[in-house]
């Protein structure tokens, strides 16, 4: 299985893509309907962005968005920030995701809890008024907010959609999440109503969340009621629940065409998602039904091609915005497929069994993930029928070049790999790819429609073939509507604006090429910059993970100040058998000598029991480095947003 350099074309499309995609009918339309000539891709993007207008009003038009009352105007304001979008327009999240009938497939699920769950359009349409019918007889109502610590399954849609449809304002946690995480989170919005399972099945392992419930339950003086999905008992016990109700009481009687959906404005509340909260409280993040509608049809419609009778999933909990990204399938008429539980057991190939038995179109995994498959030698193509799989999306950290060989050898060249990269902040990505068109290898094909995404040096000018910081100059819709409890702006505009007035600075590095494509290397506040040679992280750990014994890496760069001089750290988990000894240092050394260069050889190598992470998976670079440089751990890290807190006792100013 030979690897290839950044920049090798792997995947072009096909010679009938601009017939055949989404993309190129909806390009063709543009030129027809509205009298823009889109001849390729770079000129729809430049489009797309210098006309904001233009663009959205015609993604509302061909996607149909289902508008009780139209809008004035695409743009009221296009200040950033501060754009209002469709002012005057009405609209309901919920009337899209549920327009389509019938007895065809909406949701799928496969879980290591319980046994498979279908639901069909017409079911998941009746479930969801039951649901909501249930919310009014507890009192919710518009704006009222309700959590869910829930894991990725039906009920969690079903709960949101019934949300959606009345104007009430969702939030989940994943059930893995500790107490201190989910109450760091819920208790800013001061939710009325928590929805919460029993417990889980992580591979064979028995997860037990009585007492979790109980701990979060007391910590929210709003709630009104508690309801529990018996979830891993399959049975209710209300010993063990005092007071809660259960799911199945949720389900109110309604009539079979009572479906109701509150008629909202553009920027009306539909969820709240949470930054990771490493280094304090969660950003409450609010996105609107309007924002996140036309974001995600523009998204899953035309970059990934998805369609009624497509097939999409998204490996996800439902503490990350890739769960909502892939609820959103439903809004362009495709059957989602759920996976709820460990995607390592038994083994590596469980993800893509359930893509070849599901018949999947686009399946998504964290990077992580693909080299993981690529370092077990996994050759699922060969394996299972994966014939069907159009795409593999890819996010969550930057997927080196080797990842994309491993896809096209080990998976099959008929599949496009999506290498995006955005965030919770927008509920998206701003670049990936698109069917019209090729892959370069660890290289994000475009940046996204509707996109305004650049490169910036510090003084705010426009960089091409070097990094720079990745910012948007126009806005987006689904840019949050604010932070919840920030009355004043204040946060959101310190969490984005500060940097560039107008723009929005996201804090990765980015580099735009030459041909367009668009290289991720980290975030720019743990960029490494040896000598005047600036790299971002992600390369230094597609090298280093690559040595022979090497499991995961973090690699911190110290800047020279009054005692210390200039140090790059470089800690290590090694697997079992692989000490970290005099060869080791050295074929680490040779690797990154080779790779890299020689200046970003590390002056310390250190063997520590596990990286810190994050609950989402990302590796925390920046809360490391100041625990190095002396602030205490308490302000450092939060360990309620970790999925290993105590991976922080290996490292410490006296670590080095």
């Amino acid at each position: 299985m030979g690897d290839v350099e950044l920049g090798t074309l792997l995947w072009e499309p096909p010679p009938d893509a601009r017939q055949t995609s989404n993309l190129g009918r909806f390009l063709d339309w543009v030129g027809t309907d509205r009298g823009v000539d889109l001849p390729d891709y770079e000129t729809a993007w430049r489009w797309s962005v210098d006309d904001l207008e233009g663009f959205w009003s015609a993604v509302v038009e061909w996607f149909d968005l289902p508008l009780s009352q139209p809008y004035e105007r695409i743009l009221g304001d296009d200040a950033m920030p501060g754009a209002t979008w469709l002012p005057g327009a009405r609209l309901n999240y919920a009337a899209q995701a549920l327009r389509w009938t019938g007895d065809g497939p909406a949701v799928v699920a496969r879980s290591q809890t319980r046994g498979d769950v279908t639901l069909t359009r017409d079911d998941l349409r009746s479930q969801v008024a039951a649901v909501a019918a249930g919310l009014r007889e507890l009192g919710v109502g518009k704006g009222d907010r309700v959590v869910g610590y829930l894991p990725n399954i039906p009920e969690t849609i079903v709960a949101f959609l019934a949300c959606a449809s009345i104007g009430a304002v969702w939030s989940s946690c994943a059930p893995e999440f500790g107490v201190k995480a989910v109450i760091d989170r819920v208790r800013q919005i001061e939710p009325t109503v928590l929805l919460a399972v029993d417990g889980y099945r992580y591979g064979d392992r028995i997860v037990d969340r009585a007492a979790e419930v109980a701990s979060i339950r007391d910590a929210l003086p709003s709630l009104r009621a508690t309801v529990v999905l018996p979830y891993l008992a399959g049975t209710f016990d209300r010993l063990r629940f005092p007071g809660a109700r259960v799911w199945d009481e949720l389900l109110a009687e309604v009539a079979p065409d009572d479906q109701a959906f509150a008629e909202l404005p553009f920027d009306h509340p539909l969820y709240v998602l949470f930054s990771s909260g490493t280094t304090g409280l969660p950003k409450p993040i609010v996105h609107g039904h309007g924002g996140i509608l036309l974001e995600h049809v523009k998204m899953l419609g035309l970059h990934h091609d998805l369609h009624e009778g497509s097939v999409f999933t998204w490996f996800t909990t439902t503490g990350w915005m890739m769960w909502n990204y892939l609820v959103s399938g439903l809004t362009v008429g495709a059957t989602i497929v759920l996976f709820d539980g460990d995607p390592g057991h038994p083994d590596l190939s469980t993800l893509w069994r359930l893509a070849a038995d599901t018949r999947v179109d686009v399946l998504g995994v964290g990077a992580p993930f693909l080299m993981a498959c690529r370092k077990a030698d996994l050759r699922p193509g060969s394996d299972l029928d994966l014939d069907h799989l159009r795409q593999i999306g890819s996010t969550g950290s930057p997927l080196p070049p080797e990842g994309f060989a491993w896809v096209r050898d080990a998976v099959g060249g008929h599949v496009q790999v999506v290498s995006a990269s955005g965030g919770t902040d927008v509920c998206t990505a701003f670049v990936a790819a698109a069917p019209l068109l090729p892959v370069h290898a660890g290289e994000i094909p475009c940046r996204c429609l509707g996109a305004a995404i650049a490169a910036y040096d510090p003084d705010g000018n426009e960089v091409v073939g070097e990094l720079g910081e990745l910012v948007i100059t126009r806005p987006m819709p689904s840019m949050p509507v604010g932070f919840w409890g920030d009355r004043d702006g204040s946060r959101y505009r310190a969490a984005y604006f500060e940097d560039f007035p107008g723009v929005w600075r996201h804090g990765d590095w980015l580099e735009v090429t030459d041909r367009g494509t668009c290289i991720i290397t980290g975030r720019s506040d743990a960029t490494l910059n040896r000598g005047g040679v600036r790299m971002g992280t992600s390369e230094f750990y597609t090298v280093v993970e690559d040595v022979e014994g090497i499991v995961d890496s973090l690699v911190v760069h110290l800047d020279a100040r009054q005692g210390h001089p200039d140090r790059l750290l470089l800690f290590v988990v090694t697997a079992p058998g692989h000490p970290l000894d005099d060869a080791a240092r050295q074929r680490l050394a040779a690797a990154i000598r080779t790779g890299l260069s020689p200046r970003h050889v590390p002056d310390e190598v250190i063997a520590v029991p596990a990286i810190p992470r994050t609950i989402s998976g990302k590796k925390m670079e920046v809360p490391v480095k100041r625990l190095l440089e002396g602030e205490p751990l308490e302000r450092v890290a939060n360990p309620g947003a970790m999925a290993n807190p105590g991976s922080l006792d290996a490292f410490g100013v006296g670590t080095v």
